[in-house]
């Protein structure tokens, strides 16, 4: 039987599990909200980002995988946020949250700094590992989220899909999206080959993306 391309992440090993929780059950605190590449942190540890599509439960995401409910802030409002927001993650991460993508309500002017912004951070900044790119796994991939697919293969930051809300798409469902976001990730290079499928309010797949972050050097 051939392997699907693009498979979904399989349970850790304990030692890879218990290196991920403890990792997670460390100190995470905000640092600074980023509205110019000046004003970034030193590139002085490892460094992963999230990223996606306005409302596809980022910040939700990010509080879970902290335990903490209130870090990262969510709204309601599509492009609210507009700030790459740094956490620390212990002395030996940063937890990088960019801004929702796919601004509904937000003025031209303020998507043309944003995207600026992005470009410059994705393929300036050394110390990113990983990007982490959210999907909606009702939905798939959309074409709002095709640029941002693009600008990490042109940066050259590999990127990992991570299928969020997975506890609100039914089982008969999950095949026909999981088709779909492996067809649409086929001509990305820098497209990490497995996702990881996640539910913020079960709690499914997140010590599996713990020990995910813990496991990059």
């Amino acid at each position: 039987m051939t392997a699907l391309p693009f498979p979904l992440a399989e349970a850790p090993e304990p030692l890879a599990l218990e290196t991920g929780r403890k990792l997670f059950a460390g100190q995470t605190e905000f640092l600074k909200g980023v509205v110019a590449m000046s004003g970034l942190p030193p590139a002085d540890r490892l460094e992963v980002c999230f990223a996606g599509r306005s409302n596809v439960g980022k910040s939700t995401l990010i509080n879970a995988l902290t335990g903490h409910k209130a870090l990262a802030r969510a709204s309601n409002t599509p492009g609210r946020t507009q700030e790459i927001n740094f956490f620390t993650l212990q002395d030996s991460h940063y937890l990088v949250d960019l801004p929702g993508y796919g601004f509904a309500k937000a003025p031209v002017a303020v998507v043309e700094k944003w995207q600026r912004l992005l470009k410059a951070y994705l393929s300036g900044r050394a110390t990113l590992r990983r990007a982490f790119v959210l999907i909606d796994a009702r939905h798939g991939i959309k074409a709002v989220d095709k640029e941002i697919l693009g600008l990490l293969d042109k940066a050259a930051v590999p990127f990992q899909v991570v299928l969020t809300k997975a506890d609100k798409v039914k089982a008969a469902d999950r095949e026909t999206v999981l088709a779909q976001v492996r067809a649409s990730l086929q001509p990305h290079p820098a497209a990490y080959p497995e996702m990881v499928l996640t539910s913020s309010e079960t709690g499914a797949g997140i010590p599996t993306l713990r020990s995910i972050i813990a496991g990059l050097d």
